[in-house]
């Protein structure tokens, strides 16, 4: 599949804290394999000199003043691609995990399965960077009672390397979860009538820096996910104007 015949308007949300190491390289990566698609950065409120890294690439920067964390910095890349009225919105990490190589195929799957939402999983073909064997267990506990609410297979709920369609776009960006959103975000496509679909992905370690969520705040974690997953399941939606 070509991007450029089907006439797509692509936007790649590259949502970065703290991540003045690489980000440059994240960029200039994604413009190799993804010519056709506009970048906007969104700097959660570094600390260090993301925001100057990003804007020496050229790309689109959308500043936020202070650290919304991962769901508020997502939601505004959102925002920017429901008001300039993008085809397709790509989450893509800007720690340099997610190898955009990959692209392609999933904006193939996205529309040649007529889906809203096709997710990056590192586990349907095992390849790449497999994550820790604790966090394995706990995405696995996860993946399977998003599969069993949704009754779509689920294989990698925290993956953040998502492609999304314009009504995805849509709810998105009028209402998006905080903290930890990768998985509640796949109950609410749901309780909307929404659907995703996953395609095989290869993931790459850190090159820099290490990840904030420490062995309590995983602990953490699960326990408030698992009761927002519970209770996003049980609401549906009523009195919102129509996707």
């Amino acid at each position: 599949m070509s991007v450029s015949s089907l006439h797509l308007k692509v936007l790649i949300i590259v949502p970065a804290y703290n991540e003045a190491e690489q980000i440059k390289a994240v960029i200039e990566d994604i413009r190799v394999h993804a010519p056709y698609a506009d970048i906007a950065v969104v700097n959660d409120g570094s600390a260090d000199d993301t925001l100057q890294q990003a804007l020496l690439t050229g790309a689109t920067v959308l500043n936020l003043p202070y650290n919304l964390g991962i769901g508020g910095a997502v939601q505004t890349g959102y925002l920017h691609a429901m008001n300039e009225d993008y085809d397709i919105a790509v989450q893509i990490d800007g720690d340099g995990q997610h190898d955009p190589a990959d692209l392609r195929q999933l904006l193939s799957d996205l529309v040649d399965n007529g889906a809203d939402m096709a997710i990056g999983s590192r586990f349907l073909d095992k390849a790449g960077y497999q994550s820790t064997w604790m966090r394995k267990i706990g995405i696995s506990f996860l993946s399977n009672l998003v599969s069993g609410l949704t009754g779509h297979r689920a294989t990698d709920t925290t993956s953040g390397f998502r492609v999304c369609g314009r009504r995805a776009i849509s709810l998105f960006a009028h209402w998006y979860p905080t903290d930890y959103p990768e998985v509640e975000s796949l109950i609410l496509l749901n309780n909307h009538g929404l659907r995703f679909i996953e395609t095989p992905v290869t993931m790459r370690s850190r090159a820099f820096g290490k990840s904030s969520i420490t062995a309590i705040k995983s602990m953490y974690y699960m326990v408030k996910v698992t009761l927002a997953i519970l209770l996003s399941h049980s609401w549906k939606p009523g009195q919102e104007q129509s996707l």
